[in-house]
């Protein structure tokens, strides 16, 4: 994985030039005015370095070094920036691949990632549940957060009732 990860990394080399080459083809004044026609790259390329910082750590890669990993700005009055709600539009896409992560590690004999899975996403969850979203695709992408919740936390029953992974016995329910 860490082969893999730095292989990625070395791909958003690739990533900064062409936004760098993008940011001179429009006023800056005018973002807003053409943001449609990058906003699902931009929600995509949050995605694959959430995916590739929880890869390499574990945690929830922040607007600000998403920003940074991409070569553009967090601040909006800067110019070219990564929007928040393209930023919060990848995470939940980094929700849905890690439900995949959960049920494909148990496949492959890794019993406790889905745990770890089931909290950060659990976390995630309770971080998008204090916002409050209007009747949008961001809303309608957090109601598939659900979904995800609801999948990992059946990967995490079935192995603590088959006696799989310890850490799972123990934290669904207390006794082995």
């Amino acid at each position: 994985v860490p082969k893999k990860c730095q292989k990625a990394r070395e791909h958003f080399g690739t990533v900064r030039t062409q936004l760098e080459s993008l940011k001179t083809k429009f006023p800056t004044d005018q973002y807003y005015r053409f943001h449609e026609h990058w906003r699902f790259v931009l929600q995509r390329l949050v995605f694959l370095a959430a995916f590739v910082v929880y890869l390499e750590s574990e945690t929830l890669v922040t607007r600000e070094a998403v920003a940074e990993i991409l070569g553009i700005e967090a601040d909006r009055e800067r110019g070219f920036h990564l929007d928040i709600e393209d930023y919060l539009s990848g995470v939940l896409t980094l929700a849905s691949e890690l439900a995949r992560l959960a049920v494909n590690s148990v496949t492959a004999g890794d019993y406790s990632r889905p745990l770890r899975i089931s909290t950060f996403i659990n976390e995630l969850d309770s971080g998008f549940r204090l916002l409050n979203l209007k009747n949008d695709s961001l809303r309608k992408r957090y109601d598939g957060l659900k979904y995800d919740v609801k999948k990992i936390e059946e990967v995490v029953y079935d192995l603590s009732i088959r006696g799989l992974n310890k850490e799972a016995t123990v934290g669904a329910g207390g006794e082995k």
